[in-house]
């Protein structure tokens, strides 16, 4: 979990309440932040939900108390002065690292607890958001230190290659990023005196040195250069020319990684914290130049910061129910504007529907419960009265549970062990190793092979082999396999488990299923064998099963069938095709069958 260290002296200057330490202590408890302990220095820290990254910060912590505190309400966004700069994005940038953004933030009053803060925000964004500086690193230098190229027909920004393409005005200064090659162009970096190319950085600077394997495999490293040269090597270290200080009163920032709503985000988060130090937040033109790889879903010529709000809605009923109190809907404005938000409501037919403008810094509300999570904590969840249920009950295990046993039993009668295997996987394991082509969201799926239906896809995910929740079972039960290669034969194995894929028309937009899945291998594993079993599983259950000839990608053609459960079309059925074994080193061949839980309902 998140810790930040907070100085309560700052955190009075900024809250503009005279309050005591426990008094502190307490409000930020209610609001999910748990005292942990002191530092050295005197400073107090709180661990808190790693989804509320606004508040690794000091001035995040204090922007919160005082919405709780009433002084603030509703949504606040920064004004911010027109683009002065420009970053270029030339074609030479690494692919592994192609996006960048960035702000200008003027007039900021950096005080020695100022400059701690900020070098705290950003580290901790490395840490989380950032994962480690891999998916996100931030620079951030002093502006009156840079020297950017005035561009116009006739000139082109030096060190830029492309430069030619770029339609800016004659007024506007730029940076570039670029790709250096290793040995290349010296500067000197932060904590050195000494000049260093990229490749003397990783191997002779101890910040080098820990970050090396986030570039070192790189054919050309990421830089960024100004009319002067090289002042900043992301995501290692930036130069000792742009170095921030407390006299510094101008500020350039710009980050760098594989995603740039990411990276846009950490930006947003900066700029706010900087803004409340008196910070004039100025927008960055960022071009991504012909050949360069940009974001398709903004397209090449963005405007940064992304100060742009979002919109989620909730019903009252909701609110009500998931908590437990009866409200007032201007009570339940009130409550949104005393989170940082804007609400409105609408009447309808049935029910009461609050709009609500969600902040740009606010990550975390991705559904309608993150916003009944606010509209809790601005109440008060220590207010809550609790209340017995109207009816009583005797618990017991749900439908579907029991259907899960039972089937799990049935199997391991049949000699399957059964397995428990992660809901997540990679696109790789889920289709490519399978020989599956992913549906585009949106497709038709009548004739689409059971496991091809499109990913839900995590948005940031923390390690590249679990990026999307699973679309099938079977990928589970060949990785099994795969990673026990060297046990005997035969390895019968057995899973009852969960998937989802993309699905729009469904409410959360994300279609759920259980499914049973099996395979068999061993030297004499066939179709036969897989389908006995399968008939054995429905015979259990009174369920009459059909399977008439098909065709699969991840099965050996002539030796696949679709799985018929009571008329409908519910799974697969066949033998693993050879090419689906070689990729795993598995010299044995595969049955196995895979269809919904449900059919045996």
């Amino acid at each position: 979990m998140p810790v930040v260290d907070i100085d309560t002296d700052e955190l009075r200057g900024l809250t503009g309440e005279d309050k005591t330490d426990d008094e502190f202590k307490e409000d930020l408890f209610a609001l999910g932040l748990e005292y942990e302990g002191d530092t050295d220095d005197g400073l107090l820290q709180f661990e808190f939900g790693p989804d509320r990254l606004d508040r690794l910060s000091v001035e995040g912590v204090a922007r919160s108390l005082r919405y709780q505190y009433g002084a603030d309400r509703g949504v606040y966004v920064p004004k911010t002065n027109d683009a002065d700069w420009t970053i270029e994005v030339d074609p030479s940038v690494p692919d592994e690292r192609p996006f960048v953004t960035g702000a200008v933030v003027r007039g900021v009053n950096l005080d020695e607890s100022g400059l701690d803060s900020l070098i705290q925000l950003q580290e901790k964004l490395h840490a989380t958001m950032g994962r480690g500086r891999a998916k996100g690193a931030i620079g951030v230098h002093d502006l009156t230190m840079l020297k950017g190229q005035a561009l116009t027909e006739e000139s082109e920004p030096s060190g830029t290659i492309n430069a030619a393409s770029s339609d800016l005005g004659a007024t506007e200064k730029t940076v570039t990023y670029r790709g250096v090659e290793p040995d290349g162009d010296r500067f000197v970096p932060l904590d050195s005196n000494a000049e260093m190319t990229p490749a003397q950085v990783l191997t002779d600077h101890p910040t080098g040195d820990k970050y090396a394997d986030l570039v070192e495999d790189l054919e050309r490293y990421p830089a960024i250069y100004d009319e002067l040269g090289l002042f900043s090597f992301p995501p290692v270290i930036n130069g000792s020319r742009t170095e921030v200080d407390t006299g510094s009163r101008d500020l350039f920032i710009e980050l760098t990684g594989t995603d740039q709503w990411t990276i846009d985000k950490m930006c947003v988060i900066i700029c706010y914290a900087l803004s409340a130090r008196g910070g004039t937040v100025e927008e960055v033109q960022v071009d991504y130049q012909d050949g360069a790889t940009y974001p398709d879903e903004y397209g090449p010529e963005l405007l940064r910061p992304d100060l742009d709000t979002d919109e989620k809605s909730v019903s009252h009923d909701r609110i009500e129910t998931m908590l437990g109190v009866e409200l007032e809907r201007e009570e339940v404005v009130d409550l949104f504007e005393r989170s940082g938000m804007d609400a409105a409501y609408s009447l309808g037919e049935e029910e009461t529907v609050y709009d609500v403008t969600v902040p740009p810094y606010r990550v975390d509300v991705l559904h309608p419960l993150d916003l009944v999570d606010d509209v809790g904590r601005a109440y008060g969840f220590n207010e809550l009265e609790p209340t017995y249920p109207d009816i009583g009950t005797i618990g017991g295990r749900h439908e579907r549970s029991r259907l899960e046993r039972a089937v799990r039993t049935s199997l391991i009668g049949l000699g399957f062990e059964d397995m428990l295997n992660f809901h997540m996987t990679s696109g790789t394991e889920n289709y490519d190793r399978m020989r599956l082509d992913e549906r585009d969201p949106g497709a038709d799926l009548a004739d689409a092979p059971l496991g091809a239906e499109p990913a839900a896809v995590i948005t940031s995910p923390y390690s590249e082999d679990y990026t999307q929740l699973r679309t099938w079972a079977l990928p589970s039960l060949v990785q099994v396999l795969e990673n026990n290669t060297h046990r005997t034969y035969p390895q019968d194995l057995a899973e009852v488990g969960f998937v989802a894929h993309r699905d729009d028309d469904v409410n959360t937009r994300v279609a759920e299923d259980y499914r049973v899945a099996g395979v068999l291998a061993r030297t004499d594993a066939t179709y036969e064998d897989a389908k006995a079993r399968l008939q054995a599983v429905c015979d259990d259950f009174d369920a009459d099963v059909e399977t008439p000839a098909s065709e699969h990608p991840s099965f050996l053609d002539g030796r696949v069938a679709e799985v018929v459960v009571d008329g409908e079309s519910v799974g697969v059925v066949g033998e693993l095709h050879p090419a689906v074994l070689v990729d795993r080193d598995m010299e044995v061949p595969v049955a196995a069958f895979e269809f919904s839980l449900s059919a045996l309902a």
